[in-house]
């Protein structure tokens, strides 16, 4: 069976026709980075369609913001019931259309089942706050709003993970949602959304709750503008969060952005080697490094430089690279070529500044088609711009220390601010690396990646300082009412003021 046959029996699954996909727009023709192969194509959706589909949401989110948000929560429990039924033909999807090995797939489905599972307890769980009022028979409380559309623009690296991250919360917090997935990733996110159009048929929710707009550029910057949408949630590069944030101010909207990330570690004289080394390369190797926690410096004590860079190098020569639908493989391939003619140019500009590329950064024959590469890793004598600058593709710039101080310096010389770590047996460092990190994430004995959906996910600086998921992040999709309630009987100002009789 071929790539483009079992794609097409998985839509099937999905209740898809692979011949009538999307939109009535422009075509979007698809390719697997697996081989290259096709896929079948999806139509983008026109101007009329964004607009029917923005004003569905606008309208249905008048019902659904007065439905009682344990009623919300049926609709995204029968949800993740269903990406549970549909766990496995999803993940291959993902694999399909972006290159991520079989575990890892399962893992992102995975994902969007548990923050189903969190926002189902979180719709009995918004809580607000009573504050004691200075004024004699006066009650003041703080309640929680429904908060509008939110707008979900989502990467091709998480084809519907992130989306599920919004879409589950937003969802209970009695908001509508109307998807803007990746132009790499159209295939998982029909299959997605006719998961939740069956959610919403089952507990007789309002249909326009969950809305998809396809398409390129034209189609985000439609749902970024429109006043109907009272929230974007972007997932993507810096340089996309620096259009989309003004913008969505400029017509007072709000905006949660997750952005790049310059990740890193700092490895000390104290830490366990054996289990830094494991958990660094999932964490830079892991999606062929294409996730936003992507490991991509490693700051390490001078007196253990040596024998890091000694074993992480031997374990990136026995990474098996390949196919990722073979359960063996542990980096499948780069989304395009472009992403590798980018790592080739950071790696040159590597070398041009010093460097030594220890280990990798070459292409791999897996004898078919697709990018792949066996990761880098390339010891710097300093922090340069091109170690500074995230590089979307599997790089591992290694820069060693001598004090702490410095350690912290050099963590923190980074404009991005998601996630980072420390390895070490020294209570006194892993406390004041907690203290002084400034990222959002920020991990001891344990590297970047594999962020739990119980914490909020986010990060600061040029990472965009939103917050996703779980803990309060619910927060970001509602809108906060402070009450004064008077049952006094008579008149009285704040602040003891007397006006008139």
């Amino acid at each position: 069976m071929t790539l483009a046959e079992r794609t097409a029996d998985l839509l099937r699954e999905f209740g898809l026709e692979p011949d009538f996909l999307g939109g009535a727009g422009e075509p979007m023709p698809g390719r697997s980075p697996i081989d290259g192969s096709e896929l079948p194509t999806v139509g983008s959706h026109t101007e009329a369609e964004v607009a029917e589909t923005l004003a569905a949401a606008s309208a249905a989110f008048e019902e659904w913001r007065l439905t009682p948000a344990p009623v919300r929560g049926r609709l995204v429990k029968r949800l993740g019931e269903l990406i549970g039924e549909h766990k496995q033909a999803l993940a291959d999807l993902v694999t399909i259309e972006v290159g991520k090995i079989g575990s890892e797939a399962l893992g992102e489905v995975q994902e969007m089942i548990d923050i189903c599972d969190l926002a189902v307890g979180l719709s009995r769980q918004l809580f607000g706050r009573t504050m004691p009022s200075e004024r004699s028979g006066h009650r003041l409380q703080e309640v929680w709003h429904p908060l509008g559309v939110v707008g979900v623009i989502s990467a091709f690296n998480f084809p519907v993970a992130v989306w599920s991250w919004n879409a589950a919360v937003a969802l209970v917090c009695g908001d509508t949602v109307v998807w803007k997935p990746s132009e790499l990733a159209p295939l998982t996110a029909l299959a997605t959304s006719s998961l939740l159009a069956r959610a919403v048929a089952d507990v007789g929710a309002p249909p326009a709750v969950g809305g998809l707009l396809l398409g390129g550029r034209d189609v985000g910057e439609v749902m970024v503008d429109s006043p109907q949408v009272a929230l974007i949630s972007a997932t993507g590069s810096t340089r996309m969060g620096r259009e989309v944030g003004p913008r969505v101010a400029s017509r007072f909207g709000r905006v949660l952005l997750e952005l790049g990330g310059n990740n890193a570690v700092v490895l000390t004289p104290s830490a366990d080697l054996d289990l830094a080394v494991n958990s660094m390369v999932f964490a830079a190797a892991g999606t062929a490094g294409q996730r936003c926690t992507s490991l991509r410096r490693l700051i390490v004590h001078r007196s253990v430089a040596d024998a890091a860079v000694d074993r992480l190098a031997r374990a990136y020569a026995s990474l098996p690279i390949g196919d990722p639908l073979d359960p063996a493989t542990l980096v499948g391939p780069l989304i395009t070529d472009r992403a590798f003619e980018a790592m080739a140019a950071a790696l040159d500009e590597a070398r041009s500044d010093g460097g030594e590329v220890v280990a990798g950064g070459e292409r791999v024959d897996v004898g078919a088609g697709g990018c792949y590469v066996r990761p880098a890793l390339v010891r710097m004598a300093s922090q340069t711009a091109v170690v500074l600058r995230e590089t979307f593709a599997p790089i591992l710039y290694v820069v060693a220390y001598d004090d702490f101080d410095e350690a912290l310096a050099l963590h923190n010389a980074a404009s991005q601010g998601l996630s980072a770590g420390i390895f070490t047996r020294d209570q006194a460092e892993a406390e004041l690396f907690l203290a002084t990190a400034d990222t959002g994430i920020t991990n001891v004995n344990v590297a970047t990646s594999g962020a739990e959906i119980g914490g909020a996910f986010g990060g600061e600086k040029e990472t965009g300082g939103g917050r996703e998921s779980g803990s309060d992040a619910w927060r970001a999709y509602m809108r906060r009412s402070t009450n004064t309630i008077n049952y006094s009987g008579g008149v009285q100002l704040a602040q003891g003021v007397s006006f008139g009789s």
